[in-house]
């Protein structure tokens, strides 16, 4: 299979990333981000592995090579080496939906239940039409966030 993202570092960039290699205190990550692109060089200098063989070396998956194949390539040398930000994540619960759910949690429990627990707060959300849908965890992060006393 063809590389669409080929990576080839100039001097400057390899010895910058042998030296954040070896400078200590730096995220985990990044050093293994270094690693890879070091190990990925198809110039001169570069031993130019395939995907297949830095992900086995460094115990990662071949999307994460690939994708750091891509920024590099797209984004450039510092965007390759940090951690791409999450665009798409949406929370479900904005201030008014997230006030709703703790007078909920205020209020008396079902009957038959002494208090209230994150799954009835969760489905008591989706029957009052407040939400579609909601994930236990979701309601549970909410929870945790506020300091009264639920229960």
């Amino acid at each position: 299979m063809e590389k669409r993202w080929v990576v080839e570092l100039s001097q400057a960039e390899r010895e910058q990333l042998e030296q954040l290699i070896n400078k200590g205190k730096v995220a985990g990550y990044k050093i293994k981000h270094a690693h890879m692109l070091l190990k990925a060089d198809e110039g001169e200098h570069g031993p130019s592995w395939p995907d297949t063989r830095i992900a086995e070396a460094y115990n990662a998956n071949e999307s994460t090579v690939r994708n750091l194949r891509k920024r590099l390539v797209e984004k450039g040398f510092d965007a390759a080496l940090e951690r791409e930000k999450q665009t798409n994540r949406r929370t479900k619960l904005d201030g008014v939906t997230e006030a709703k759910l703790i007078a909920i949690a205020c209020s008396q429990p079902p009957e038959g239940y002494s208090k209230w627990s994150v799954r009835l707060l969760a489905n008591r959300l989706v029957e009052l039409e407040i939400v579609d849908a909601i994930s236990n965890m979701t309601v549970q992060r909410v929870m945790k966030k506020t300091n009264s006393n639920h229960g």
